[in-house]
């Protein structure tokens, strides 16, 4: 992935004179390193801005700047807020005002109009803040001292959610055929979507694949056997069939790296000249950083792709997931996720097992060899992105995931169980009044807050649903945001 980092631009003005400028830049300076140590992306102090100039200047290389996600600014002192104009007016990058100042308490003793002046951010911050709104720019605004634990990480959140919209920006999506037929939630607008999230989607012929496969060498096979043998358990005889999802691994990488792609969807209905859907293949591929959508749906694909992206190390538990059926006994109310071979190894809780099985869907002419394991417990969210015609809507709802109650030895895949606020039936009620789709991504450390920041950055509408959500509220809720969007 590209080194990101995010430029830290403070504001203030000419009227100070020399000295005090000084130790704002030497103040901004060390507050970007002290802060760097601790947030998951570098801050790089720029620029204390005091003119129009100045300002609209360091924005448009920010703009260009390619490993620039996203800019904070800070106003040390007061930094009339007419000289911002043209530089936010023009900005392309995420945005968050820092709300801060340097000293963390008012020296009693010291405190006189030589220091009131030099520190004024209650001042300028606020001024700074006016016109931000007065634009009607998008923006994250943070208040509290820089040093404060919760200051760093909620600033750490806002970086990664900028990451996902530095991703999305340049996110290439291969789809391998079509999606499935007849299947409404995996259809939308493309062109809506590379207007707003940057997605580049288009379709790779399944004939190009098998034509790739038929190149992959039997030692890079062998290759990734061994990989395969040091990451997982091999609990098949079947090696052909691991061999073959090793084949279709190898290809459909080499087709994604040659053209850029971070993202893949494919479908069962359409696997011409292929033996097996792939499974492993998708999976190992899945714990390499790539999104996946089965079924056609390259919305879910990358939307995998950018909630990965977003987590730790830029590589987070985030996963293509599938509802598929409930535990509706009382008090014992829960979800049980999966999909026929393709769940992401990353949120296993323990090491998975390399199996072969009959799928009895789809035009396999050989079992497929898949990743088995359950999924670990923890709190969680699950999202969906929806098309709605006119516009984009991005659905989380907040879930805990539980060791599965029961060990289900027949069923031959991975599969993760949860409990959805406010409540199993509750949530379904609220999801399906949502319109949301029956795959999403689920995240053990991509945030229903870092979703709904990466939604203000990329000006889709967000739909949460917690524990103190009701279908009432929610209703309600949706009936004014459809308002609200037609109006935008």
């Amino acid at each position: 992935m590209r080194e990101y980092s995010f430029w830290f631009v403070v504001g203030s003005q000419l009227l100070y004179g020399p000295e005090v400028l000084e130790t704002v830049a030497a103040r901004a300076a060390e507050m970007a390193k002290e802060l760097s140590r601790e947030l998951p992306y570098p801050l790089v102090y720029k620029v204390t801005a005091k003119s129009n100039q100045e300002i609209a200047q360091v924005v448009k290389e920010a703009n260009y700047d390619d490993s620039c996600a996203g800019i904070i600014t800070w106003c040390h002192t007061f930094s009339p807020s007419k000289m911002w104009i043209n530089g936010l007016a023009g900005l392309q990058k995420p945005y968050c005002h820092l709300a801060t100042q340097y000293n963390r308490e008012i020296p009693n003793e010291e405190i006189d109009m030589d220091f009131m002046n030099l520190n004024q951010a209650a001042h300028g911050d606020r001024e700074h803040g006016f016109i931000a709104a007065r634009l009607r720019m998008p923006r994250k605004v943070i208040a509290g001292h820089w040093q404060d634990k919760t200051v760093r990480e909620r600033l750490g959140d806002w970086m990664k959610a900028a990451i996902g919209a530095a991703v999305s920006r340049e996110l290439r999506v291969m789809r391998f055929g079509d999606n499935m037929r007849e299947v409404a939630v995996t259809e939308g607008d493309k062109v809506e979507v590379q207007t707003k999230l940057g997605w580049q989607v288009n379709t790779w012929a399944v004939g190009d694949l098998v034509k790739e496969m038929n190149a992959v060498t039997e030692a890079e096979i062998d290759a990734l056997m061994e990989t395969y043998r040091e990451n997982y358990d091999i609990a098949t005889d079947n090696l052909e069939a691991i061999r073959y999802q090793a084949r279709e691994e190898i290809a459909m990488k080499r087709m994604l790296d040659r053209e850029g792609c971070k993202a893949f969807s494919n479908t069962f209905q359409d696997l011409y000249g292929m033996e097996q859907l792939p499974g492993l293949a998708s999976q190992h591929l899945m714990a390499q950083g790539y999104g996946y959508g089965g079924e056609g749906d390259w919305k879910v694909a990358a939307m995998t792709a950018i909630m990965k992206a977003m987590g730790e190390n830029g590589n987070g538990v985030s996963l293509f997931m599938e509802d598929y059926t409930y535990n509706l006994v009382p008090g014992a109310e829960y979800s049980l996720g999966a999909h026929m071979l393709e769940v992401c190894p990353c949120c296993a809780a323990g090491r998975p097992r390399i199996e072969t099985h009959h799928l009895g869907i789809g035009m396999n002419e050989k079992d497929p060899a898949r990743l088995v394991f359950e999924g670990k417990a923890g709190d969680a969210i699950v999202v969906s992105l929806i098309d709605m015609g006119g516009r984009l809507r991005l659905i989380c709802q907040d879930i805990h995931c539980v060791k599965p109650i029961l060990p289900m030895p027949n069923l031959p895949v991975a599969r993760v169980m949860w409990q959805a606020e406010p409540s199993l039936t509750a949530g379904v009620e609220c999801w399906i009044t949502a319109g949301g789709a029956h795959h999403t991504v689920l995240s053990y450390d991509v945030t229903a807050q870092q979703m709904k920041d990466w939604c203000a950055m990329m000006d889709i509408e967000f739909v949460h649903i917690t524990k103190d959500t009701t279908v009432e509220s929610l209703e309600h809720d949706l009936f004014l945001s459809d308002l609200a969007w037609k109006l935008k």
